[in-house]
């Protein structure tokens, strides 16, 4: 049997975006089809202009990816992982990892600011913290700062602040649902911030979650070992999104 790929998708050659698709239609789908347009720019891809049928899950919310090669493009519609729904309910367990790379260190060929399909690394890091009793990962620079989750981004709250990594400064990929929250958090009477945090500030944070599209806000109920009690933030947040 000889199944159909292309070269491009074989060596991972290309982007893509996963949005949560709600009754309602697809979410944040103008900040998702920006940051396609980016990583697309920093692969040197030109993006065709792309059509998304605006209409909504037939009742279930479901996982909508657009993906572009350099030679094509498509968009499916998947069920969302039944794990994935778990960890938006509990929570997940995380440890943290050097990356091997300092802030402003990576050569200027990175695509770490890209949303790339070279994602074998990311999975290998997931199984990585899965192996050592954790659900998931949170890379540190060598310096120690705490930049993003292999599939998410990193989100806390020190006090009022609502806060995130100033992705530009990290080299990191912007995150679409960390960035929206924040843009929200004042509706709550929270502060957004984007700054810097090492992984030692991270532990004496008020509460650490992971944001994703599909995943939402997951809570982080353990780092690197130490139990973290759930915050009263949890179900704010993600009713805030619309979870």
């Amino acid at each position: 049997m000889t199944l159909s790929v292309s070269p491009d998708e074989l060596f991972g050659d290309g982007v893509f975006e996963t949005i949560h698709l709600r009754p309602a239609g697809p979410f944040l789908l103008p900040a998702h089809l920006a940051r396609l347009a980016g990583s697309a720019a920093l692969l040197d891809i030109a993006v065709p202009e792309i059509t998304v049928d605006a209409h909504g899950s037939d009742g279930a919310e479901e996982a909508l990816r657009i993906i572009c090669t350099r030679r094509s493009h498509r968009v499916t519609v998947s069920p969302i992982p039944p794990e994935t729904l778990r960890e938006r309910r509990e929570g997940v367990r995380v440890v943290s990892a050097g990356l091997g790379f300092a802030i402003g260190g990576k050569p200027p060929w990175s695509l770490w600011g890209a949303k790339t399909l070279s994602y074998a690394e990311n999975f290998a890091a997931r199984r990585w913290a899965r192996a050592r009793g954790a659900d998931d990962l949170l890379w540190l620079s060598t310096e120690g700062y705490a930049l993003e989750a292999p599939t998410a981004s990193l989100v806390w709250l020190a006090g009022s602040d609502l806060c995130t990594v100033p992705y530009a400064e990290a080299q990191i990929l912007p995150g679409t649902t960390a960035g929206h929250l924040l843009s929200l958090a004042p509706s709550v009477g929270l502060r957004p911030c984007h700054r810097m945090v090492t992984i030692d500030q991270l532990r004496g944070a008020d509460a650490i979650w992971l944001a994703s599209a599909l995943r939402g806000l997951a809570f982080v109920t353990e780092l690197d070992g130490v139990p973290r009690r759930r915050s009263r933030w949890t179900p704010i947040l993600l009713d805030l999104l619309g979870y």
